[in-house]
């Protein structure tokens, strides 16, 4: 029986033994809005049909990238429905972040998701509440894998430590100090862990070759760090480099224009009708906040750049 590659990374039974069962490119999948400002359970559908057609491995929902902070606990179970009925059927893993500062919450957004056909929970730590509290309740009430963001000050020993105390904890989103020495103090102690990055994954090639499992870049241009993932799990890693500098011209202007930015690109790409931002653009949203207003000659060099690299 001949085994097409993206079912093998969409079964997790046929992962090598110890391996992750979770690898590629899992973009943070962004919130679209109305016109007004409300909530557009519809779009969020649209956008998980885009991410499975253009070929993205999974993907994650919501994150910071995705204003989850903007969201009500109502809100964020309908997007989850709506992300999940979407994928169904389709070779694409589901992660549903689970994040909030009410731990009840987080246990009903996870039991939720869970009932509604989600492949993993993924959540940041939360603010008064120790890690492992936090998440031997996650845990309990789900059977779901769950990746810890990791962010601030949370250590590779501090990481590894809540994998062994809670073993549902199997993947970390690893944004807490220097990426790259992590990821190879990772590889080095707890092999066993599924490392992933965020921050646009502009050093994905160089996180590659030190091991890790995948990235969770914008949604917009996730086709083209797929591709060059795909390249790079078939040692073509010239090409898988090639592939991935198209995806990295983005980066400079994510970093300027945060999610506005991030949301026009799938404008530009006909997912999104418009780039409306609900949440604070200068917030503490790390890698995704933003340093200027997306004006028009940031549209333009947004198209300028998509039509470019898009041939």
């Amino acid at each position: 029986m001949n085994i097409s590659r993206r079912a093998l990374l969409a079964t997790p039974l046929l992962a090598a033994k110890g391996a992750p069962a979770f690898r590629g490119i899992y973009p943070i999948a962004q919130t679209p809005f109305h016109a007004d400002g409300t909530f557009d359970a519809p779009t969020l559908g649209k956008q998980i049909e885009f991410l499975a057609r253009i070929g993205s491995h999974g993907v994650a929902w919501p994150q910071l990238a995705s204003e989850f902070w903007s969201l009500t606990p109502e809100e964020r179970m309908s997007g989850a429905a709506a992300l999940l009925k979407a994928a169904r059927g389709k070779a694409i893993r589901t992660v549903v972040g689970v994040q909030t500062d009410d731990v009840d919450l987080s246990v009903r957004l996870a039991r939720h998701a869970e009932e509604n056909g989600a492949h993993a929970l993924i959540s940041l730590p939360p603010n008064g509440v120790g890690l492992r509290e936090f998440f031997t309740k996650i845990a309990a009430a789900s059977k779901l894998p769950i990746f810890l963001q990791a962010v601030g000050k949370i250590s590779v020993d501090d990481v590894i430590a809540l994998n062994r105390e809670v073993p549902a904890v199997r993947f970390v989103k690893d944004e807490a100090g220097v990426t790259l020495p992590r990821i190879s103090e990772f590889q080095a102690k707890a092999p066993q862990l599924g490392v992933f990055t965020g921050a646009h994954g502009k050093t994905m090639i160089d996180e590659l070759v030190r091991g890790a499992s995948g990235s969770m870049p914008a949604a917009g241009p996730a086709d083209l760090y797929a591709r060059a993932f795909d390249l790079w799990q078939k040692n073509k890693e010239r090409e898988a480099a090639a592939a991935f500098a198209k995806a990295a011209v983005f980066v400079p202007e994510f970093e300027q224009y945060g999610i506005e930015g991030l949301k026009y690109l799938l404008v530009l790409r006909g997912v999104f009708s418009n780039h409306v931002v609900r949440g604070p653009r200068n917030g503490d949203v790390g890698a995704v906040a933003t340093k200027f207003k997306l004006d028009d000659a940031g549209k333009r060099a947004l198209k300028i750049l998509w039509e470019g690299v898009s041939r």
